[in-house]
């Protein structure tokens, strides 16, 4: 007979390994983030920027899942770098866009190795990482409310 406490038991949280995986993940970016002077929060950042060029603050928030609060100190401290400029908006003082400066295109081209530097790490086969991707947005969009 099932224990009525097994659902509480480590073990069978699927958050659990999600959690320690996603820490891990940060973790083995480090050193290579360091070298670039980044946190891995404004790496993504900085990748959003590479695809995009210029965005709302609201969007680049919408894309990285991250609220105000996270977003605009770390927003400054990247136009602190020289990566980028917030300027608001003509129209809507509150709306702000942030737009890459050609110190943040430059950096770009010092980033290309990350990705592959850290697929190494992890060692995880490509069709094994691209279903494990679809899994996660699939989680995500089921949570979020939203589908990529």
């Amino acid at each position: 007979m099932e224990d009525r406490y097994d659902a509480l038991k480590l073990e069978n949280q699927l958050c659990f390994p999600l959690y320690v995986c996603a820490k891990e993940i940060v973790k083995a970016y480090k050193p290579y983030l360091d070298e670039l002077g980044l946190t891995y929060t404004q790496y993504i950042t900085m990748m959003v920027l590479w695809e995009q060029k210029e965005l709302r603050v609201k969007e680049v928030g919408e894309r990285l899942f991250l609220d105000s609060s996270t977003l605009t100190p770390l927003l400054k401290r990247l136009e602190e770098k020289g990566f980028l400029t917030r300027r608001r908006s003509e129209t809507d003082e509150r709306d702000v866009f942030v737009t890459i400066t050609e110190a943040g295109e430059a950096l770009k081209e010092r980033t290309v190795t990350v990705p592959e530097r850290l697929a190494a790490c992890v060692q995880l086969d490509p069709q094994k990482a691209a279903e494990l991707y679809r899994t996660l947005y699939e989680i995500i969009g089921t949570l979020a409310g939203k589908k990529r």
